[in-house]
Order: C-alpha cells, then sequence, then structure tokens
C-alpha cells in the first residue's frame, strides 16, 4: 500500500492517490489530470476509482476527465446531487483498492453532502481517514458556503451544528494513531486558521486543533462561525461546475487565443495585467487592473471578478501567460479569457509615487484606504481613521471613498494595495491615488 500527496500551491490544494496491487484510487483530483495518469503510467499501475469529498468550492476538479480517459468510477455522496455519471458514496459503503479498503463516512459541516474516507489496512486496521474540508490540520472547515448553492442548501448555524457532531461523534471516536489527510493547507479560504503540515494524526489533532478542545454544540457553533475569511466571488460558480463536471483540461486552455499586442481589444471586457506593480505603474493600459502573478493569483483573481465577466490577461512573455492560463483554470475562469497578450503596447496611464515621509510627517491629510480582510483589521487597525473597504468588493464600493484630499492605499504587504490603487485611480479623478505598497511595514511596527 502506498500514499502519495499532491499539492497545489495557488490554491492550498491537497489530493491523493492510495495505490495497492498496481490499482489506484484518486481523491479530490485538481483539474489537470495529468500528474495522477503519469503516476499510475509510472508505477504500471490503473486507475479504477475518483472519489470526491464533497462537491469543492475553491478549485474546479478534473474527476470527470479522469474518469472518462480511465474508465474509473466516480464516488460521491448522494446527497450531492452530482449529474454526472458516479456511485453513490456513503456511510458503510466501501470500495477494494487491491488488498486495502476505503469506506465512506458521512461528515457534513463544512457542506452538507461532506464525506470522509476510511482507509483500512490489508489487516482491516483503521490506518488514515481523508477529511476533504471537514477536518483540516488545526481547524476545520468554514461552514458558510453553502447558504444558498448547491442541489442541498444550508444555513451556517445548521452547517455548525453537523460539524460539531461529524467531529465528535466520527472523527474524534477513531484510534489515535490514525493519520489524518486534509484537502487543503495553510492560505486556503476554506477555514480561518489551518495549519502548514500537510498531515497529521487523530491523537495530534484532539490535543492541539483548537476546534476539537471540549466545548458545547452552542459555544462550538459561536466559535466556528465568527470571523471567516471573506467569500471570493468564483466559489459558488465552482461548486456548480463541479457538480456537472469540468469540460476537458488541455483542449480548454488551448482555446485561449494568444494575441498580438496591436490587437484590437473589447471594451467590455475588463483588463487584467499581471505584470509586476513597478513596471504597471510606469505605463499600462487605461482601466487594467494589476493583479500581479504571484503565489495566490488565481485566488485574487476569482475574488476581483465575477464568474461573468470577460478580461484580458496581460503579462511580460507568452511563456509566463501560458501558465496563468493554467491557473486560471484551475478556478474554471479560462473560459472567461478573451485574449492573452504578452509584451503589452506602451501605455499613457500612469501612477504617482508616494512621497512617504510626507505622508508619515502629516497622515491627516490623506484619506487613507485599508484594503485588508476584516479579520486583519479587527486583529490591528494601522492608521485609526482609515476608510476600511476589503479588496474584493472594492469594485463594487469606490464611489464610498471621499475626494476631498489625496488617497493612499494599504493593505499587510503591497500586493493587494498595488491591485487596489488600480481599480481605484481610474474611477477618481479629482485627486491623485497613491499605494503605500511594502513601506506598510515601517508603520506597522
Amino acid at each position: 500500500m502506498k500514499i502519495e500527496q499532491f499539492e497545489d500551491k495557488g490554491l492550498a490544494h491537497f489530493s491523493y492517490i492510495v495505490m495497492s496491487d498496481a490499482e489506484i484510487a484518486v481523491i479530490d483530483p485538481a483539474r489537470d489530470p495529468k500528474p495522477y495518469e503519469e503516476y499510475a503510467m509510472l508505477h504500471d499501475a490503473r486507475i479504477t476509482a475518483v472519489i470526491e469529498t464533497h462537491p469543492h468550492a475553491d478549485f474546479v476538479s478534473g474527476h470527470l476527465e479522469l474518469s472518462e480517459a480511465r474508465q474509473a468510477t466516480i464516488y460521491v455522496s448522494k446527497r450531492a446531487g452530482a449529474t454526472y455519471k458516479h456511485t453513490p458514496f456513503d456511510d458503510g459503503n466501501t470500495i477494494r483498492i487491491g488488498q486495502v479498503t476505503l469506506q465512506a463516512m458521512n461528515t457534513p459541516g463544512h457542506s452538507p453532502d461532506s464525506i470522509s474516507i476510511l482507509l483500512r489496512d490489508e489487516e482491516g486496521k483503521e490506518h488514515a481517514v481523508f477529511t476533504g474540508d471537514t477536518l483540516f490540520i488545526g481547524d476545520v472547515g468554514r461552514p458558510d458556503l453553502r447558504e444558498k448553492v448547491g442541489k442541498e442548501t444550508a444555513a451556517r448555524e445548521e452547517l455548525a451544528r453537523q460539524m460539531y457532531r461529524s467531529t465528535r461523534e466520527k472523527l474524534m471516536t477513531l484510534p489515535n494513531h490514525v493519520l489524518v489527510y486534509p484537502a487543503h493547507g495553510a492560505g486556503s479560504l476554506c477555514g480561518k486558521a489551518l495549519s502548514d503540515a500537510k498531515s497529521s494524526t487523530i491523537g495530534a489533532e484532539k490535543a492541539s486543533n483548537p476546534a476539537l478542545q471540549p466545548m458545547t454544540e452552542d459555544e462550538f457553533v459561536a466559535f466556528l462561525t465568527a470571523d471567516q475569511p471573506f467569500m471570493p466571488k468564483y466559489f459558488a460558480y465552482d461548486v456548480q461546475l463541479n457538480l456537472k463536471g469540468a469540460p476537458k483540461f488541455l483542449p480548454s486552455i488551448k482555446q485561449v487565443p494568444i494575441i498580438p499586442a496591436d490587437h484590437p481589444l473589447d471594451e467590455d471586457s475588463l483588463l487584467i495585467d499581471t505584470r509586476p506593480e513597478e513596471q504597471f505603474k510606469q505605463g499600462h493600459l487605461p482601466g487594467a487592473i494589476n493583479l500581479q502573478d504571484g503565489p495566490k493569483f488565481e485566488t485574487w483573481l476569482g475574488a476581483i471578478v465575477g464568474p461573468e465577466e470577460p478580461f484580458y490577461l496581460i503579462g511580460e512573455d507568452e511563456e509566463k501567460l501560458r501558465e496563468l492560463i493554467c491557473r486560471t483554470a484551475s478556478i474554471g475562469y479560462e473560459g472567461l479569457i478573451s485574449g492573452a497578450m504578452p509584451l503589452p503596447p506602451a501605455g499613457t496611464a500612469q501612477l504617482p509615487g508616494l512621497d512617504v515621509a510626507a505622508f508619515k510627517a502629516s497622515p491627516e491629510q490623506y484619506t487613507v484606504v485599508d484594503v485588508r480582510n476584516r479579520n486583519e483589521v479587527k486583529e490591528k487597525k494601522v492608521f485609526p481613521h482609515a476608510l476600511e473597504i476589503p479588496l474584493p468588493e472594492l469594485r463594487e464600493r469606490v464611489a464610498e471613498i471621499p475626494v476631498d484630499k489625496p488617497i493612499v492605499v494599504h493593505c499587510a504587504a503591497g500586493y493587494r494595495s498595488a491591485a487596489a490603487v488600480s481599480i481605484i485611480a481610474p474611477a477618481i479623478s479629482q485627486v491623485p491615488v497613491y499605494d503605500l505598497g511594502e513601506a506598510i511595514k515601517e508603520f506597522n511596527q
């Protein structure tokens, strides 16, 4: 028996292969099926099962393509209401993979249709549990993503109560030695305090995970529903896409046109400029949003751009753009790309540089806009009179920013403020708009 963990760092997503006697089950696969197919080929093994722990909100799964390519059965809870061909996998159901057994455990809480998968070894002993978004290392899944989307919806308070029972009555009753393999790690928006560890044990989580400590159900509900991170625009879209199955990965990304710099642009499409902020500020196309190529590009793309909004992707060169197209496909947005443009024409729009010393001397002479998330502001407010507008809400709330003083925008390190300034500046012409950028560190001691 072998367990292999695959990681998509951009989305902090873990997927898994369980292999025994040249048979493979793939659990919560990413959009691109290639890594799993290559693994099977390398080990002269056959993919016979693909398991979804729930309809994912934060990434597009490759379960349907993998199933069709390998004639493998997809297993998912009957409560999901999946419209693709599948076999229901719920409490008591088992799958045999070589000499090991995979057993379904209904563990609602993150979603009404969440399952965990208990792996029993060759001797029938509990060896590991794949917990999806129910139990993370150091946290449990957020309960507020299925209030309005999916076949079965539920209020966050009800899902929090289900999570209490799923953890206490099912997962925490497993032996302490059982390995815990979650679908996400630190950086995921599917929870609020995930550890950067990639695996754990039931015993370790019972000892250290704040969500698993002794408390009443009402106390747990209050704990779990408080201070959850923001919900990107693409989450509901991905749930629905995963319920029917995404189109094939390679044909989808190959359909994105690479266009020359002088190509006429559709005025109804957004401009997403992925170049470093220094290049962007020196010259960019009017109205472009500076969403830099970085570790969380796909998350911020899906937070700022809605699933109904077409956009152009602008980058330094074709190689980087092709990589970003693949990352865009991981959230199912590749079909929104009107075109990918390497080496954009010299833009006429520029952004002014801030005199940090002047701002530090008289911050009251500026309107300060804080675009961090609410929980960050709650933890520490940097400027007492700052206007708080989280970046995911900024496009809809620009009109709330007063224009009687110059505007200075800040976040925690500079990435979000660069995007925010590019959103605010085209909408406000009365006063200059400055990015505090990395200089925020001088104020955030």
